[in-house]
């Protein structure tokens, strides 16, 4: 069933839902996160919240019963923590739909819905998992309150596949000077806004740390001045995702800072690769994630190959009992 299909089923099943719920761990919590975002700037009666799975497990929220719909993901389907979290959704009468690349994983297992993406065939296949999500959202938000840029939404969700992929394979050359530039860095700092703030999360906890074993953290572009930008000096390394639409000035204020102090700075920019030319400007910062993913993924690869250092291996997760 497709997001349009599934949101008018329970719809039809329950005609009020008073919470939307995303539940994931690591990069998949990260990929949930620009459809919360866009249902925190456009509902107006949902509630909205977005947990990694263990603490939804433990702390579970009030705001969990059948009138919430749960949206979880796990890549492989297997995340221990997810699979849990759907357990207790179902223990509580929510809505579960699940989103995996494995069909008939366990996190399919107590799910009402799946919906299968792929993952390892292209760049752009590597962002469906975040666009079906974020194509849930929007039909929720049509659904029950009404969305007055649907139809630019669809528009987007027709072309961001396709700008992303082509992105992704113009950045090669950039993201092979990257490498060259940061294969020896001790420590990275990542930041972004509005909607691609999670990426960030994800690019420093997943990309760095867990992939690559280099030092990581990461912080909004709005919180910069306030706190973070005390570390600056000369080539101090950071990697800024710079968005186009409503939170550009924040990011371009962090830039600023940056070039003042000559801190080490890469900058991934959706304006260089068209975004705002190709997606409708009323709906752009929602499909900044999708298109920097694509390109930073090509980045993390060339960094892999000048480190020599496979995004594949590791040295505790699938190892041990942890």
């Amino acid at each position: 069933m497709n997001p349009k299909q599934i949101v008018k089923e329970i719809k039809e099943k329950q005609g009020e839902i008073n919470s939307i719920i995303f539940v994931g761990c690591g990069a998949s919590k990260a990929d949930l996160y620009p459809a919360k975002y866009f249902l925190d700037n456009n509902a107006k009666k949902l509630r909205v919240s977005h947990y990694t799975a263990n603490e939804f497990n433990y702390a579970t929220v009030a705001s969990l019963d059948e009138t919430a719909i749960v949206i979880s993901a796990s890549l492989g389907g297997s995340t221990p923590e997810t699979v849990k979290a759907n357990k207790k959704a179902k223990e509580y009468g929510a809505h579960l739909i699940s989103l995996t690349n494995v069909p008939n994983s366990p996190l399919t297992n107590d799910a009402d819905y799946v919906i299968s993406h792929r993952f390892s065939e292209s760049y752009s296949t590597k962002l469906e998992k975040m666009g079906y999500v974020l194509e849930l959202a929007v039909e929720i938000l049509e659904q029950y309150e009404g969305y007055k840029y649907y139809n630019d939404m669809e528009t987007a969700f027709s072309r961001i596949y396709d700008v992303s992929q082509k992105a992704a394979e113009s950045a090669i050359a950039d993201a092979k000077k990257f490498a060259e530039k940061y294969k020896d860095d001790k420590v990275i700092y990542v930041m972004s806004s509005g909607a691609t703030v999670e990426v960030a999360y994800s690019t420093s906890i997943c990309l760095m740390m867990e992939m690559q074993w280099i030092n990581s953290g990461n912080f909004h572009s709005g919180e910069f001045f306030h706190g973070p930008f005390e570390i600056v000096d000369k080539d101090v390394p950071f990697i800024l995702l710079m968005n186009e639409g409503s939170t550009r000035p924040l990011d371009a204020r962090a830039l600023t800072f940056l070039k003042r102090f000559e801190a080490k700075t890469t900058v991934v920019d959706a304006l260089d690769y068209g975004l705002s030319s190709t997606i409708p400007k009323t709906v752009v910062d929602y499909f900044n994630p999708m298109l920097i993913t694509a390109v930073f993924r090509v980045y993390a690869e060339e960094l892999s190959y000048a480190r020599q250092h496979p995004l594949t291996k590791r040295r505790y997760m699938w190892k041990l009992e942890y």
